[in-house]
């Protein structure tokens, strides 16, 4: 198989594990919460930051050195409006990330105490926000030139 082609599959597999993955610990801290058991609640948490996190932040970073590889193999220049475009999208998403890694680190700070209404749904907003920009992102990625 030609470096091009395998490249081109392995960016678009980290793209989707990223998205799948915000989504389903979107929803599975979501249930947890409206479940309101906090022992539940505080194990979601702690591997969420634990394990989850850091795996889906590397995921994350993987993504715009292979995009750009992939770019320099297809000799597009890394000055269009679309590649410029996507790489202000994940400086964005970068904080973004880090806002939330906080959140959730408030919250399993919380231990058994029930949480504040505005944490967890300050949580929710800076994670709906990363999965918007990451579909932003997708979509740029889809819009190009071919």
């Amino acid at each position: 198989m030609e470096h091009y082609q395998l490249l081109n599959i392995v960016h678009a597999a980290l793209a989707i594990l990223l998205t799948l993955g915000l989504i389903a610990h979107i929803v599975m801290l979501w249930k947890a919460w409206r479940r309101a058991d906090a022992a539940v609640l505080q194990q979601k948490l702690r591997r969420t930051r634990l394990m989850s996190l850091p795996l889906l932040a590397v995921l994350a970073l993987l993504l715009p050195l292979s995009g750009w590889w992939l770019a320099h193999l297809a000799g597009f220049p890394l000055g269009q409006l679309w590649l410029l475009a996507s790489s202000i999208l994940f400086l964005i998403l970068v904080p973004l990330g880090l806002l939330l890694g906080g959140r959730l680190r408030a919250w399993q700070g919380l231990g058994e105490t029930p949480a504040p209404a505005s944490l967890p749904r300050f949580a929710l907003v800076y994670a709906g926000l990363i999965l918007l920009i990451l579909i932003a992102i997708m979509g740029l990625m889809g819009a190009k030139p071919v």
